[in-house]
């Protein structure tokens, strides 16, 4: 399960219905709020979406409101923003969508498995995504098999830096107090693999059905895996 292939697609599907649903709660009002704000700071931009203020007389009709705060999630989404406003909405759909029981995150069927493999071997195991941490902690806590971030020793997001900097594989190994060639970053992503790769870091490409096609050098240059199971680590004990 990924962001782009079922949690985006969720929110672009489900936003409207989540805001009729919601729209009186205070929380929706703070996502609303917030998001009015970054479309006055975007106002200069070429096809940004406005969303009005409220007149705070009580008579203005939710409908059209609703409307432009869909219309605003729209554009930012096509442009692949990762605006503060708009991850705070989706953080907030996506925890009610799987606490509701009507999304679970599913892993490929070696990830697991060799997850518990890897920490009885002693081994911590962290995630850094591009996903916030709030949503990282949703997939691995409503997933097919369970409850699982038990498994996870900590997570991180793009707070700590963009995945494709060389100095956020720095920064998380002086997070959690190891060296950076003591790690092992599984990616599938190549241009994370270059940056981890100049931070020291051990690096193996992870090449699954739909990903990204790699270069002939790209598959020359790094370790290539296409399961978890394949790999060899050695025990931390």
């Amino acid at each position: 399960m990924t962001f782009q292939d079922i949690l985006f697609p969720y929110v672009k599907e489900n936003v409207k219905e989540y805001l009729q649903t919601h729209w009186e709660e205070e929380e929706c009002q703070q996502d609303v709020s917030l998001l009015r704000k970054q479309a006055e700071e975007d106002s200069h931009l070429d096809g940004a979406v406005p969303i009005p203020a409220a007149s705070g007389s009580g008579a203005d009709d939710p409908r059209w409101m609703i409307q432009a705060v869909v219309d605003n999630v729209y554009w930012q989404m096509s442009l692949d923003r990762k605006t503060t406003a708009l991850k705070q909405l989706q953080g907030h759909m996506w925890r009610a969508a799987f606490k509701a029981g009507h999304m679970k995150a599913e892993f490929f069927e070696d990830v697991v498995p060799a997850v518990r493999k890897w920490r009885e071997a002693g081994m911590k195991v962290y995630v850094y995504s591009s996903g916030s941490v709030e949503a990282q902690k949703l997939l691995f806590g409503h997933s097919t098999e369970g409850d699982i971030l038990e498994l996870v020793d900590g997570h991180f997001d793009t707070k700590i830096g963009h995945k494709v900097e060389s100095e956020s594989y720095r920064k998380i190994a002086s997070s959690i107090g190891c060296s950076t060639n003591n790690i092992l970053f599984l990616t599938d992503v190549s241009r994370e693999a270059g940056a981890a790769e100049e931070a020291d870091v051990h690096v193996a490409v992870v090449v699954r059905p739909g990903n990204a096609g790699l270069t002939d050098d790209e598959k020359t240059h790094f370790s290539l895996i296409t399961s978890f199971s394949e790999l060899c680590l050695p025990s931390s004990a």
